[in-house]
Formats: structure tokens, sequence, C-alpha cells
């Protein structure tokens, strides 16, 4: 499964060398339904905007993050 991460104006995260900013998504995987959330939090604390499990991900709307998806794990 997968969590797809946005977020803000003045969210930005380097996790395991990699920046993760408003013009990103992020894409943590993971196993069961409520382990994407939660993730999330490990991983940006509550530096983000939304957590979108894949099911609800609407991929129309990578026009808005130009430097596109990123893998966190």
């Amino acid at each position: 499964m997968k969590t797809y991460v946005t977020f803000g104006q003045d969210h930005a995260h380097s996790v395991g060398g990699r920046l993760f900013d408003k013009d990103c998504v992020a894409v943590i995987n993971h196993n069961l339904p409520e382990e994407g959330r939660k993730l999330a939090f490990e991983y940006f604390d509550r530096k983000f905007c939304f957590a979108y499990p894949e099911s609800h991900w609407d991929y129309a709307s990578m026009k808005y993050f130009p430097r596109g998806y990123i893998e966190v794990n």
C-alpha cells in the first residue's frame, strides 16, 4: 500500500538525504492501511499538509508538484 503526503509552503524536510517540500509528493510504502498516516508523523512530525491513502489520491493533481513523487522508504 502507499500513502501520498503533501507539504505546505513552510514545510521542508531532509529524510535519508532527500529533500521533501511543497514541490513534491512523498510516497510512503506500508503494509497496513493505518500505518501510512502514522509513518507520515514519524518521518515529518506535524509539518505536512495532507496524507492521502492510495485509494484517495488524485493523480491529476501532480501538475502542482513539479519535482514529482519521491519515495520516503
